[in-house]
């Protein structure tokens, strides 16, 4: 491996002066300006700088949160961030590993099985099981594999079975590294029992488990200590509690958390066995991850696509529904060319059709994304539904009705000033307009209601269907309304 790297600058000061600065210590912060960057972060800045050891470089970042580790090794290549790691200690590299982002994290991990498989096996080993089952997620079977094979027993059963959970599931969310006592044990035999854990997550709750796995009570830590010494966990522990199973969907999840404010839930198999739990930085993450795809999906971009991915990647994601979306967008072309004649008699009209299509298409966009949104939260069902199609409609319709004064106010207004003698285009338009932001609402509101009926994601391209919706319409509407008055507009 290379001991040294070439990072350019102008700046020409020696490395050897920046190798005796001492890293600073940590202490309490008061954060006032969440974009100030720490002494840690600093001295990375100025070693990124300047040609330096890597095990300089390695030792400044080290020192770093793990947050702002994981910035620092996503500015480097995947080769110098993998010789960034290598150099730091198994714990501290895992924990910076972790809070890449995932692409850029799995280059890194790609380079480093490469390398050195064995180190590799030790970081994803180090490493929380639910964050090193969402990285190998993303690797590819071989990857995945070759680090599994160097990894000890018990982690890698605890790998295996985690990644059996679909990734969209609870099973997929939740960490079985959880702290867990039997209900029989006494306060003080618990406490030594939470003293002695190695467990590789922060301990949010204490779970009370009977001889045969199955949950039976939590525990807060308040409890914990005011209890006496010898009373039995069974007995001061909390029966009341909410558990999940492992395939309940993430979005339902994430629902039951916002519901009822829970920092963490158990998962539990059909017989009640503690599976392990969730935490509320795991649907966090989670919440954030779903809004991503559905805001992507909207448009036809692949769920998982990020700005890393690759070109291949790109492309096979987009160039489907781009397909598809040059296949509808045909269609309002085709409604335009049967009106061949009429536009070429009345060139304004061509003018004014987009306007008309694209009120109606932002129309559809607000009311896509309120329903969208009503749909995530659970707050859209058969009951609303016809209500809300009907308050949607006739929201556009209103809105519609004082689009179409304006405009149609205003070309008319133009048109009796110049003499054109076109005025009775504007009554046209806002007839027009009335009519195409009622569809756009209604359309907007409907169409993902209809995709999860059909049991597909509700955001899947719907902006794609939604566009060749209201433009072939509008068209259809705005030049079949002036066809149909063409001798009332003194055009036939």
């Amino acid at each position: 491996m290379p001991v040294e790297r070439e990072f350019e600058s102008e700046d020409r000061t020696r490395p050897e002066e920046l190798e005796t600065e001492t890293p600073p210590t940590r202490s309490s912060t008061v954060i006032e300006n969440p974009a100030e960057a720490s002494p840690e972060d600093d001295r990375v800045a100025r070693l990124l700088q300047h040609t330096i050891d890597l095990p300089i470089l390695a030792s400044a970042v080290e020192a770093q949160d793990p947050a702002d580790a994981a910035d620092t090794l996503e500015k480097l290549d995947e080769g110098d961030a993998a010789d960034v790691l290598e150099e730091m200690d198994v714990a501290n590299a895992a924990d910076a590993l972790s809070h890449m982002v995932g692409p850029l994290a799995l280059s890194v991990l790609e380079d480093l099985v490469e390398e050195d498989p064995g180190y590799a096996a030790a970081l994803i080993e180090s490493m929380p099981t639910d964050d090193a089952a969402d990285l190998l997620q993303l690797a590819p079977d071989e990857i995945a594999e070759a680090i599994l094979r160097r990894m000890s027993s018990a982690g890698q059963m605890a790998l295996r079975r985690l990644l059996a959970y679909d990734e969209e599931s609870a099973g997929g969310l939740m960490t079985p590294d959880v702290f867990k006592i039997d209900e029989e044990m006494t306060v003080i035999e618990a406490v030594q029992a939470l003293r002695d854990a190695e467990s590789k997550e922060e301990t949010h709750s204490i779970f009370v488990v009977d001889a045969e796995e199955r949950l039976t009570g939590m525990l807060g830590f308040r409890r914990l200590v005011l209890a006496g010494p010898n009373e039995r966990i069974g007995d001061v522990c909390d029966r009341e509690i909410s558990a999940i199973p492992p395939d309940l969907d993430r979005e339902m999840v994430a629902m039951e958390f916002e519901k009822y404010d829970y920092l963490v839930l158990p998962v539990v198999d059909a017989d009640g066995r503690l599976l392990g739990a969730i935490t509320v930085d795991d649907v966090l993450d989670s919440i954030r991850a779903e809004g991503t795809e559905d805001a992507q999906m909207m448009v036809g971009a692949g769920r998982e696509e990020m700005v890393f991915s690759s070109t291949g990647e790109k492309l096979r994601s987009r160039i489907p529904w781009l397909i598809v979306n040059l296949v509808t967008s045909s269609i309002g072309a085709m409604v335009v060319f049967q009106f061949e004649g009429l536009i070429a008699e009345v060139a304004i009209l061509a003018v004014l059709m987009p306007v008309i299509a694209n009120q109606s298409g932002n129309a559809g966009q607000q009311s896509l994304a309120v329903t969208l949104r009503g749909i995530v939260l659970d707050q859209v069902n058969n009951k609303v539904a016809s209500r809300l199609l009907f308050r949607e409609s006739v929201v556009g319709a209103i809105n519609g009705l004082i689009a179409g004064l304006l405009v149609g106010t205003l070309v008319g207004g133009i048109s009796i000033i110049s003499g054109s003698g076109t005025w009775k285009l504007g009554v046209v338009i806002a007839i027009s307009m009335i009519c195409s932001l009622t569809i756009g609402t209604f359309t907007g509101t409907a169409l993902p209601m209809l995709m999860r009926r059909l049991g597909a994601d509700p955001a899947t391209a719907s902006t794609i269907f939604l566009t060749m919706v209201t433009d072939s319409l509008s068209f259809l509407i705005f030049l079949g309304t002036a066809a149909s008055l063409s001798g009332w507009l003194g055009l036939a």
